[in-house]
């Protein structure tokens, strides 16, 4: 008999990562399986077993090659010409823990799940972290 995994039974851990001089692929592949909570060895697609994820230091984050002037960012108004785009190195700039939200939300189930996963996600820009959970004060 297969057994499967209940999530009112499962109690969520918390991650702190340091973003300082990590790649922006390899943190966000670490940080999507954490929310996801693939590490465990009953893991199940369909039933919520993720963790908390926080990550400090959001804009020391480093890519790799010519990224930084060609890699674009899009946003669209949903007006006639609202369609703006802009470089990592601006919106890194404008706001760093978009780059990171938007790597991480990528690499997450599209659907209900995948939002769930998403809520338990807290980027920082500095090393103090404004909020923190009573297990790990």
């Amino acid at each position: 008999k297969t057994l499967f995994p209940k999530q009112q039974y499962h109690v969520p851990q918390w991650f702190i990562i340091d973003a300082t001089g990590k790649t922006l692929g390899r943190l966000a592949t670490e940080a999507s399986k954490l929310l996801r909570g693939k590490e465990q060895s009953f893991f199940t697609p369909g039933v919520n077993q993720g963790n908390f994820v926080v990550i400090t230091n959001a804009t020391k984050i480093n890519i790799t090659g010519k990224k930084e002037q060609q890699k674009l960012y899009y946003r669209n108004s949903k007006r006639p010409g609202g369609l703006k785009k802009e470089t990592f190195k601006q919106l890194q700039n404008r706001i760093p823990t978009r780059i990171l939200e938007h790597a991480i939300r990528g690499m997450l189930p599209k659907g209900v799940l995948g939002r769930e996963y998403y809520r338990r996600l807290y980027i920082y820009v500095d090393p103090s972290i404004q909020y923190l959970p009573k297990e790990l004060k």
